[in-house]
């Protein structure tokens, strides 16, 4: 079994991210951070707690980041996950104790317990793992791979088409904090970024097939995989909306389910229409090559993903 530690901003599809993490016999979650994005650290802590619940998981550490992104500024998300930031499901308040350290410092403590053996599954903004960095820098040579969600590469148009951010160009997770994803990008890591690109191609929507079979079943985390199909339907949006952070985890159990592309790539932290943006240079000549090599999802084994969490969630 793959050791994962999860970072991330539960939000709806974080939250059926954490439920397929547990529920996959491939890997052990040895850890959840809370990070702000979707919602603040906080709001997401407890979230991760209620999810938990849900799935009477076993005792694991959880831990909070801190409130604000680097940069000193929370933006508004066009998007909105619910009042209770998981589609209205109105989970009961857990009784779990939040872990005593911060977030960066449980990653810390995680990846040296584990080291050379552990992947992250960053599901939100980058903010948690560049705060981790700066207590040891030397964790991207302990982390066997770091899969993060995030930015839009220009693989297929849905990069462009669905972004997410509060501009024309950025994808959401990376818009929050783009001063710590530029740090990530540029830190060593062995990391594979699931974009916009992929997350949300319109192949990656529940069919109707996947969905009935959701609905037969009993366990709670099918039942709130329809609840939050239900609410993004509901609001004008199509499925994907509920599964984007499941590929990370999905990639994770099964990397043959992602073929991906090397890239140069960095972060752009300052212009207000760029800000967040994932600038490829995709140059045949000129190319900066300082730029971090980073390895991009360019495609995705659409049916055998949505069977995986079907499976999974529905067992």
């Amino acid at each position: 079994m793959k050791n994962v530690l999860i970072d991330t901003d539960p939000g709806m599809d974080d939250a059926l991210a954490i439920a397929l993490a547990f529920k996959s016999s491939a890997l052990t979650v040895r850890a959840i951070t809370a990070v702000t994005g979707n919602l603040p650290a906080d709001r997401t802590a407890a979230n991760a707690l209620r999810v938990l619940d849900l799935l009477a998981a076993p005792a694991i550490p959880v831990a909070r980041g801190p409130l604000m992104p680097s940069g000193g500024s929370y933006p508004s998300d066009p998007f909105s996950h619910g009042s209770d930031g998981l589609a209205e499901s109105n989970l009961p308040t857990s009784e779990r104790i939040l872990d005593g350290r911060g977030a960066a410092q449980l990653i810390v403590d995680t990846v040296a317990e584990h080291a050379g053996d552990i992947t992250i599954c960053a599901l939100g903004p980058l903010t948690n793992i560049a705060e981790a960095l700066a207590i040891d820098p030397e964790l991207p040579s302990k982390v066997d791979r770091l899969i993060i969600i995030g930015g839009s590469f220009g693989e297929t148009p849905y990069a462009w088409s669905q972004a997410t951010g509060d501009n024309p160009v950025s994808e959401w997770n990376i818009f929050v904090d783009p001063e710590a994803a530029h740090l990530v990008f540029n830190a060593g890591f062995d990391l594979l970024a699931i974009g916009l690109d992929v997350a949300t191609h319109p192949s990656i929507n529940f069919t109707p097939g996947h969905l009935d079979a959701l609905r037969a079943s009993t366990t709670p985390e099918a039942a709130l995989a329809v609840r939050v199909v239900e609410f993004v339907n509901g609001r004008g949006y199509q499925s994907y909306c509920s599964l984007i952070d499941s590929v990370a985890v999905a990639a994770a159990i099964d990397d043959s389910l992602v073929t991906t592309t090397t890239l140069r790539c960095d972060v752009a932290t300052e212009d207000r229409l760029t800000r967040g943006m994932t600038v490829v240079d995709r140059r045949m000549h000129h190319q900066w090559t300082d730029l971090p090599e980073i390895t991009v999802a360019a495609d995705l084994d659409y049916g055998r993903f949505l069977d995986l969490v079907t499976r999974e969630l529905a067992s």
